[in-house]
């Protein structure tokens, strides 16, 4: 690698924040004509440090690579494997090995609160003390008289507004993985759903949505209606996102679907039984479908 303005953090949800950083970096290197490299991290130090808790990704790996790509677009893209050896590194080792010797740093641009080496105890002045780069502490962007972060994002996530969340993230937020076989109940209830694990992915607030779907191998966005839950009549060990996709009839396992959730129809409910289920299964997509046809 030639000299390079480096980027660091762990920019999940690559959001509005991320790229007023992103957008100085790379202005900064095509002003000097350095390379312009994004460095972050796998897994998140979260799941290193808090091996127990539960998924909150706004964007696990392959999504945030995409993202990049798409929006972006840096010379570089380094994903540093955060394992025991990068924890135990030391705040001047990770300095000189990495972004030195390694990265070839001419300048490097951070969070006001980026810290990194043993223990945390690299900070924003460590960076600056070195005379071998120029060390930048980008500013938080503030929309609403809040700094735009990932924890305000997941917390709109959480609380199914959806709209709040996309329009800090810059980008329409979705769901990705691979449909698994489930207990085919949607299938004799006349809606057939396609099943998937949320992995990394944060789970929002449990209920029924309307959802646009992307099949892996098709450009266009098709509607339908998915419970994200434990579906309390079935009692469901770990939360799934179930989606009946209107007007379609297909073999969807093993394929990888996109799903945007739009807007929360009702929360999660217990019926007393299966006729009041499908009875109500029935309205939810009628209202699924006023809403994205309206709204889309």
């Amino acid at each position: 690698m030639r000299k390079s303005v480096i980027a660091i953090g762990n920019f999940d949800g690559l959001h509005l924040g991320h790229r007023h950083l992103l957008t100085q970096a790379k202005a900064m290197a095509a002003k000097k004509d350095l390379d312009f490299t994004v460095l972050t991290f796998s897994p998140h130090p979260r799941q290193v440090f808090q091996p127990n808790i539960a998924p909150f990704r706004i964007s696990p790996d392959p999504v945030k690579r995409r993202l990049f790509q798409n929006i972006v677009k840096p010379d570089h893209y380094v994903v540093l494997p955060f394992d025991a050896d990068l924890q135990m590194k030391t705040a001047d080792d990770f300095i000189h090995d990495i972004l030195i010797r390694d990265l070839q740093a001419a300048v490097v641009i951070v969070g006001d609160n980026f810290h990194f080496g043993h223990k945390r105890s690299g900070n924003i002045d460590t960076l600056k003390a070195l005379q071998s780069f120029q060390t930048i502490s980008a500013e938080l962007l503030t929309i609403g008289g809040e700094p735009v972060t990932s924890s305000r994002i997941r917390e709109h996530l959480k609380r199914a507004e959806i709209g709040q969340a996309n329009a800090l993230l810059g980008w329409t937020w979705y769901i990705e993985n691979e449909v698994v076989h489930g207990d085919k109940r949607g299938r004799e209830l006349g809606y057939p759903t396609a099943n998937m694990h949320f992995g990394d992915t944060l789970v929002p607030s449990h209920g029924v949505y309307a959802v646009q779907v992307q099949i892996e191998g098709r450009e266009d966005w098709l509607h339908g209606a998915a419970n994200i839950g434990t579906r309390p009549m079935f009692e469901t060990a770990m939360p799934m996102l179930e989606t009946f996709i209107f007007d379609f009839d297909g073999d969807l396992y093993g394929k990888t679907l996109k799903i945007r959730p739009v807007q929360k129809l009702r929360n999660e409910i217990k019926f007393d039984s299966l006729d009041a289920l499908k009875e109500k299964m029935k309205s939810d997509c009628i209202l699924a479908k006023n809403i994205l046809h309206n709204t889309l």
